[in-house]
């Protein structure tokens, strides 16, 4: 593999788990950070640093048209230290902010930049309520009030973009996020999904290019998971830690 993959969020709980998995795998990857002193971190994992703002589109631009990725990835989120109930309102609306005009600066940028994919992070509980498990085709919850309307505008705005772009466009709707950096140790919510097997569905989704929308969490009665498994082969117990202890094993 020898493509160049730019990781939007590489210092986040998903792109610092996605940033090695892509370097193993053969790809050149420049990850953005909009914190500089999160750069020495990226760069440890293998990548290259890119301190950018995604609001601020020229910049952002001018970064991607330097790189020319073949791919964008899109894992930003503006979420608190261990997601602190005090500033959750506020993130709600950071969040919605990064769904909207973060990812229409981010296709933007990309497609001026010649890229081919673009892979974006969504959610897996903004389903409006029904008939479970819900699959990829099921109504998102575009009749909810409150902070839960702001969540779900985002993600459809989102979702829209990405899948309307002349990309080949694949939404990952992640459900409860654990495991490092996420401050969850275990499995929470209804549909939980370890933060390496959510990183491993981002890296299946760009090897495959396959464009649409595949729930990504483990199994349970809310939300079905069949199509990522069916089409991308992707499974919700992959860790990285044995993934590797696999391959030095060979």
């Amino acid at each position: 593999m020898n493509a160049t993959v730019f990781v939007a969020g590489a210092a986040g709980a998903i792109g610092n788990a996605l940033v090695p998995l892509l370097v193993d795998a053969g790809y050149t990857v420049y990850g953005s950070t909009r914190r500089a002193e999160r750069a020495a971190q990226i760069e440890r994992a293998g990548a290259t640093a890119v301190i950018v703002d995604v609001f601020d589109a020229r910049k952002l631009a001018d970064a991607l048209r330097s790189i020319r990725p073949a791919a964008v990835i899109h894992q930003l989120t503006d979420l608190p230290p261990a997601l602190d109930p005090a500033k959750m309102a506020q993130a709600v609306a950071a969040n919605a902010r990064i769904r909207d005009e973060g990812t229409r600066n981010l296709i933007a940028a990309a497609r001026e930049a010649g890229s081919k994919r673009f892979v974006a992070q969504s959610i897996a509980w903004a389903y409006r309520e029904g008939t479970q498990p819900y699959d990829e085709t099921h109504l998102l919850d575009t009749d909810a009030e409150g902070n839960r309307l702001v969540t779900v505008r985002g993600v459809v705005s989102l979702e829209t973009q990405v899948l309307t772009a002349p990309l080949i466009g694949t939404v990952l709707r992640y459900g409860h996020l654990y495991g490092p950096g996420t401050g969850a140790d275990h499995a929470k919510g209804a549909s939980p999904v370890h933060v390496d097997a959510a990183a491993h569905a981002a890296l299946l989704a760009l090897r495959h290019a396959r464009a649409g929308v595949f729930n990504i969490a483990e199994d349970n009665a809310v939300v079905s998971t069949e199509k990522a498994k069916r089409e991308l082969g992707w499974s919700a117990g992959w860790r990285r830690l044995a993934a590797s202890e696999q391959a030095a094993a060979r």
